[in-house]
């Protein structure tokens, strides 16, 4: 069961993502991959009839109904709940943003780069903290359950469809006047699709990476009594001995979530400047305190 702080933080990065997309990539006539995109292709070949929020709200309820019995009650109603609150900000932020009548930042290679690192950002809160914002994700999860297609794989494909179908808005002009008005944002929307794919991960990663220390020193009872009060992680305390002297040593192995390796030192330097100390980053860390193994036993 997703915590009152999880939904919290769900909110707090889907409203990012709402500002994000309608402040520095709608007014620029963007489109990038996901729901939101397909919304904005809608948006445009409307001539803004249809909101963004409207499109996106109602492919995703689609989505949803056709992948209810494939991905399960549990993904539907969660994404159900991303998807209401994304719908809502982004009503909220386009009627503003698509009000002034110019984008917030003219230049729009700026506005796009900032747009995608905002968006990916709000992506990755939205992923650790267990929530969806339908989508692809949606689709990703559905050809998942019935074929052995990776997920990034699906969602780049369909993203880059998505993307590229751009080219086909109504364009006063020749061809060669709409290719050239039309390809340069493709390009934008292509580079920022990687670009919030590429955020995204960047944050999903650095909440997960773990830290693993061993810690040779003569104060080890007093240092494993702090780090357990004052840095809220267990140690393991293992019996070593010096090959050169021939000593009986305690050696202290911790881990604990990178953004915590600052406490272990300070407390270990504060009892005894002269312990030996080695720090390595771990991939992943699974168990009480840190993450959940999500793999599906063989029946």
């Amino acid at each position: 069961m997703t915590g009152v702080k999880d939904y919290l933080f769900i909110v707090l990065g889907i409203l990012i993502y709402g500002i994000a997309f309608t402040a520095f990539i709608l007014p620029h006539g963007i489109v990038i991959g996901g729901v939101s995109g397909v919304a904005t292709l809608v948006y445009f070949a409307t001539n803004g009839v249809i909101p963004v929020a409207v499109s996106q709200y109602g492919c995703n309820l689609i989505l949803l109904a056709l992948a209810f019995r494939i991905v399960g009650r549990t993904f539907v109603l969660r994404t159900i709940f991303g998807a209401t609150v994304a719908s809502l900000f982004i009503g909220i932020f386009e009627s503003f943003f698509m009000g002034l009548g110019h984008p917030l930042i003219e230049d729009i290679s700026m506005s796009a780069v900032l747009g995608a690192i905002l968006c990916g950002v709000s992506v990755g809160i939205v992923f650790i903290h267990n929530g969806s914002t339908g989508g692809t994700d949606i689709v990703a999860a559905m050809v998942s359950k019935v074929s052995n297609v990776s997920i990034g794989r699906t969602m780049i494909f369909v993203d880059m469809i998505i993307v590229t179908s751009s080219l086909l808005l109504p364009y006063d002009g020749t061809l060669a006047e709409r290719l050239n008005a039309r390809v340069p944002l493709v390009v934008y929307g292509l580079v920022m699709t990687f670009i919030i794919a590429y955020m995204a991960d960047m944050i999903i990663n650095t909440n997960r990476q773990a830290t693993q220390f061993i810690i040779f020193s003569h104060k080890w009872a007093e240092i494993a009594d702090r780090i357990n009060s004052e840095a809220r992680r267990g140690v393991t305390v293992l019996d070593g001995e010096g090959w050169y002297s021939k000593q009986k040593v305690k050696v202290l192995m911790v881990w604990c979530r990178k953004i915590e390796s600052v406490t272990i030192f300070r407390i270990v330097k504060s009892m005894d400047d002269n312990a030996f100390i080695t720090q390595t980053k771990v991939n992943g860390v699974y168990g009480k305190g840190f993450d959940t193994m999500r793999v599906k036993m063989k029946k």
